[in-house]
């Protein structure tokens, strides 16, 4: 029995409002943490290796049904949305992976609030929402997992790019783009 009973029709609408209240709540929140405090990865956004620099996450063809889902980073005054990087420069790639940390932030909090349904509704009830917050919110955590292991691995590129571009030229491979004439046949 929960500490908190209440009538059927009356607890269904406490779980709707609360899930609305969570979600609002810890989206909220986490539009007002500092950038500072979402620069690195912490041991909850860490990408796994397992996950393959984001590779993993193709292979339940997340490029089909990740732009269906809605998106809701510019719901508070200032947000920023990640429908679309906001530009190619490093400083807006960065700003973009900060922003998939903080909606990753978001859905892990929401999906933590969960528990909470114990208090007012039967076990096995509390349990279907425990469910439901995983359910609706792990989607949204994957696809910020696979946006920021694509945009690192885009930064990485260029990063590696331009170090390479910065050697002197007797240290440089030699180039393998054909003979002087323009024939691409070694």
């Amino acid at each position: 029995m929960p500490p908190i009973v209440l009538a059927p029709l009356v607890t269904v609408a406490v779980d709707i409002v609360a899930w609305g209240v969570f979600h609002a709540a810890t989206g909220y929140a986490v539009h007002r943490l500092p950038v500072s405090r979402l620069e690195h990865d912490t041991s909850l956004l860490r990408l796994r290796s397992f996950e393959r620099s984001g590779r993993l996450y193709e292979r339940i063809r997340i490029r089909a049904w990740k732009d269906r889902l809605p998106e809701a980073g510019a719901f508070f005054a200032g947000g920023v949305s990640k429908r679309h990087l906001p530009g190619r420069d490093a400083a807006s790639l960065d700003r973009f992976v900060v922003e998939t940390r903080r909606a990753e932030y978001g859905h892990w909090s929401a999906m933590a609030c969960g528990p909470l349904f114990v208090l007012w509704n039967p076990p096995v009830v509390a349990m279907v929402m425990i469910v439901y917050g995983v359910v609706v919110n792990a989607p949204f955590i994957v696809i910020q997992r696979y946006n920021r292991a694509r945009v690192t691995r885009l930064v990485a590129r260029r990063t590696s790019r331009s170090s390479e571009d910065d050697r002197p030229a007797s240290s440089k491979p030699p180039r393998r783009d054909g003979d002087s004439n323009g024939s691409n046949i070694p």
